[in-house]
């Protein structure tokens, strides 16, 4: 390594966790980004000023006013142009030893295989159900590990995936809830820091991944709360060990625990046939405040504590806004009891 790249790295070289040899492993790795949005915005920069080698940038929007409050590596003369390309064009002025390169359109079924290929490491910043069980889905068919994040609101969430035998995202999330059950930031909004947050969670294990130090979060899903600052990390389940096949799911005494996705049509129909439920509501006091939809409401980030309070004696009927919280619930709930249990789902108020 020449002395000017000694100099620029001076700081993270110093670091026995890194070193010269850390140093290296960035210089010469490469990265894929998919979108150049709130995640991404903060993510390139610390990727592009640690080193990271070979950087691409796919995202096929274009820049609007309305993304200049938290996606920071845009301005406002840049309204109207594309992202990835402007994004490359700003991390060229940090750091021009790097390889960047602009992939102005959107991963697709026909392409992402393709470009995953080209690269070590795949770091998902989409904000999208589809694209981000195609990247997935993509990077366990060629064997790469993924970093993931996602924002709604106040709430963001970082992952590894699919890294040295790791679980992979359908392992947390095994299917996408309906297009009209899963809001992005346009139609539900989300404060300016969070990406920032959370993007640079995502640069961290990125690094974390390429050089081999630190506790990562394979197999673990942290959700950070940027209301109340709270902070907790959930162990991802093993393949297979919630049920997919709602034909198998089915109420069973000899299962220890029974899971289920409903609908709210479905929840009406126990009604009618007297099915004898607990419902409760794991969204933030704020959320439960402006709309109480009935039942107990404890928030998921205060259920682990709290599941004593549960009254198990009945089935349980988990629910949220789009059905993110209450499938973390239902496995909280799993790994914390062995008893017989009925545990629900709900995916749409």
């Amino acid at each position: 390594m020449e002395n000017e790249g000694l100099k620029r790295y001076h700081r993270q070289i110093l670091l026995e966790e890194l070193g010269l040899e850390g140093q290296q492993r960035l210089q010469k790795s490469s990265v894929l980004v998919i979108g150049a949005g709130g995640l991404g915005c903060p993510l390139l920069f610390y990727l592009a000023g640690a080193g990271i080698g070979k950087i691409g940038v796919m995202d096929g929007d274009t820049i609007e006013e309305s993304n200049l409050h938290r996606q920071v590596i845009f301005q406002q003369q840049d309204i109207g142009k594309n992202k990835a390309s402007t994004a490359v064009e700003r991390l060229n002025l940090l750091n021009p030893t790097l390889q960047l390169q602009a992939f102005p359109f959107h991963i697709s079924p026909e392409n992402a295989a393709q470009y995953v290929a080209d690269y070590d490491l795949i770091i998902d910043g989409s904000d999208n159900f589809p694209t981000r069980y195609l990247v997935n889905d993509t990077c366990v068919a060629l064997g790469k590990p993924l970093v993931f994040g996602s924002i709604f609101r106040f709430e963001g969430q970082v992952s590894v995936f699919n890294h040295q035998g790791g679980p992979n995202y359908r392992n947390c999330y095994p299917e996408a809830p309906a297009s009209q059950d899963s809001p992005n930031c346009g139609e539900s909004g989300v404060i300016g820091p969070l990406p920032g947050i959370i993007g640079s969670m995502m640069a961290n294990e990125a690094m974390k991944v390429i050089c081999g130090f630190g506790d990562g979060l394979s197999g673990k899903l942290l959700i950070f709360n940027a209301l109340n600052n709270d902070m907790q990390l959930y162990n991802i389940q093993p393949k297979n060990q919630v049920g997919q096949d709602k034909q198998a799911a089915k109420p069973n005494p000899k299962k220890a625990i029974v899971y289920e996705e409903i609908f709210p049509k479905e929840l009406l129909e126990w009604e009618e046939n007297k099915v004898e439920y607990c419902l409760i509501d794991v969204r933030e006091a704020f959320e439960f405040e402006e709309k109480n939809i009935g039942g107990i409401h404890i928030s998921l980030y205060d259920l682990e504590a709290r599941i004593d309070e549960l009254p198990f004696q009945s089935r349980l009927v988990f629910c949220c806004t789009s059905g993110a919280k209450s499938r973390m619930a239902t496995k909280i709930v799993g790994s914390k009891r062995t008893e017989e249990l009925f545990v629900v789902s709900l995916l749409k108020q």
